[in-house]
């Protein structure tokens, strides 16, 4: 990548879009090319941590996983996100391992330099602040769904809202992609494969959804959104 693309790329990004491109431009010259290719591991949870990473291309999966070997999904972003950004501010350690959905290529910027440009441009250092309130708030979600919802709650939540991102509304008749396995989506929703499974079917005889390949058809919207809101 030339400096000028590494700027684009950088750019792009909630912690430094509001930067100008100018002073974009050091930091740009010390960021290094990373390429991924699909389920190519960036780094581990624990591992000592020297720095972000910008996404440029592709999609990359946080999670942690239990010693029986069981994954919770924290998170997937895509273009124009950055990673492991808390690690920058603490001091310590990656709190989650970080893998390649897709062939991906990313931006690596040590947390020296990164820290250096926060201190020398001080709107990126506000936007910073935004960036970490973020993933709180996504934490604490995720925390709130896995106590107080249960899977078919869970499950039912995740279909209505990749109704809305892919098809814009949810109503009677939506149909969208559901691309992932199984076995992720019970990574996201912190169960397992044969659960995930399970309630799949349940959705389907009850009418609510149509399985058809690897799209999902919402026969009922009213019902999914009663489900994802169901009490316990």
């Amino acid at each position: 990548m030339t400096t000028q693309e590494k700027i684009n790329a950088i750019r792009k990004t909630d912690l430094f879009g509001q930067v100008s491109a100018d002073a974009l431009k050091q930091l740009a010259e010390k960021a290094v090319e990373r390429c991924l290719r699909q389920e190519e591991i960036l780094f581990i949870a624990g591992d000592p941590a020297h720095g972000l990473f910008v996404i440029v291309s592709g999609a990359l999966r946080a999670f942690r996983q239990n010693p029986d070997g069981r994954e919770q999904t924290i998170h997937v972003e895509c273009a124009g996100a950055t990673l492991a950004e808390v690690p920058v501010f603490d001091q310590g350690t990656y709190p989650s391992t970080v893998i390649a959905e897709e062939d991906s290529l990313v931006l690596f910027l040590s947390k020296e330099n990164v820290r250096e440009f926060l201190l020398e441009n001080p709107e990126a250092a506000l936007s910073a602040l935004g960036v970490l309130a973020k993933r709180l708030r996504r934490v604490a979600s995720l925390a709130e769904q896995l106590s107080l919802r249960d899977v078919t709650q869970r499950l039912a939540a995740m279909l209505a809202e990749d109704a809305v991102r892919q098809a814009s509304e949810l109503k009677d008749g939506v149909s969208f992609s559901l691309p992932i396995s199984h076995q992720r989506i019970a990574a996201q929703l912190g169960t397992v494969r044969e659960v995930v499974t399970r309630n799949l079917h349940k959705l389907v005889d009850e009418k609510i959804i149509a399985v058809r390949g690897h799209r999902i058809v919402v026969l009922d919207a009213l019902r999914l959104q009663l489900k994802a809101k169901a009490e316990n």
